[in-house]
């Protein structure tokens, strides 16, 4: 017999770039589903992470950090923010201690008539009244049903987030099975697991060029066999990534590898291959092609 008290809806996770909403959703989810670094616009896809309980299903949305789009790329990290916000059913806006309001991100807001729930995250780093002092900013600006002060780093405030989720949650049957984590498949986990050691072990444009693709992924019975395929925009930044003797590349191939056995609880064998897509950030077709 069906629950008539069962909630369920789609909670869209936005901010601007940096402002914490990958860690949140893994503080959210129990799943390190994001990839986290300490660089800008590391999220390009809406990746969805879902939570089933007995009476209850909530599926978050990560999205791209907002901003002013420059070329394609940006452009289609934007529509993924904008699909986000028009089946939320709630929309937690996550901002940090320094910001203020801008119009590229607040605007979006206008017309949302879902609650929206406006945390101050970053509490942790927070001086005297700062956090306090901010939430009253925010309560000036932003119609908001609720203000949470939160640290997504340590978890601080995550469990009143939750609670006021729930409350907040439109009555509904769940939207995908029990058991489901995310609507990702398991070769894009692959593709940004790559992706985030390219973040994390080299500088300045080459992370933002970069771009990932599992060309084959075979799983046996001990044993995951995946080809990746990792795509700059220049011969020069295919000699940077590769590094001296290929030793760059190796220690990202090391690093993913490691990071993959644990996420998928099984044995990888990673190979991976740079080829050059020139300008591919700022073509369609590239761009369509990439997934994008």
């Amino acid at each position: 017999m069906q629950n008539t008290q069962h909630k369920a809806g789609f909670v869209s996770i936005i901010g601007k770039p940096n402002a914490g909403k990958s860690t949140l959703m893994n503080q959210l989810v129990g799943e390190r589903l994001s990839i986290i670094t300490s660089k800008a616009q590391t999220t390009r896809h809406r990746i969805m992470g879902i939570i089933t309980g007995d009476d209850f299903q909530i599926v978050y949305s990560d999205t791209p950090g907002i901003l002013a789009p420059q070329y394609k790329l940006q452009e289609s990290m934007m529509k993924f923010v904008n699909a986000s916000l028009e089946d939320a059913d709630m929309v937690i806006l996550v901002t940090d201690l320094g910001e203020k309001y801008d119009e590229d991100l607040l605007g979006r807001l206008q017309f949302i008539t879902s609650p929206i729930i406006l945390l101050v995250n970053k509490v942790d780093l927070a001086k005297g009244s700062q956090a306090y002092d901010k939430v009253n900013y925010w309560k000036e600006v932003v119609p908001a049903a609720h203000y949470l002060e939160i640290s997504a780093l340590t978890g601080q405030g995550v469990e009143e987030l939750i609670h006021t989720i729930k409350e907040l949650l439109p009555l509904h049957p769940p939207y995908f099975p029990d058991g489901d984590l995310t609507d990702k498949p398991e070769k894009f986990f692959a593709s940004e697991i790559i992706r985030e050691k390219i973040l994390q072990n080299y500088k300045q444009e080459i992370p933002y060029s970069t771009e990932v693709v599992i060309s084959e992924f075979f799983k046996e019975e001990k044993i995951i066999r995946i080809r990746a395929e990792i795509y700059v925009e220049r011969k020069s930044q295919k000699g940077i990534l590769i590094g001296k003797g290929g030793s760059s590349l190796k220690k990202v191939g090391i690093e993913a590898r490691k990071d993959m056995e644990a996420f998928f609880q099984k044995q990888v064998h990673l190979e991976t291959f740079v080829k050059i897509a020139e300008n591919w950030r700022r073509e369609e077709r590239s761009i369509k092609r990439f997934g994008y």
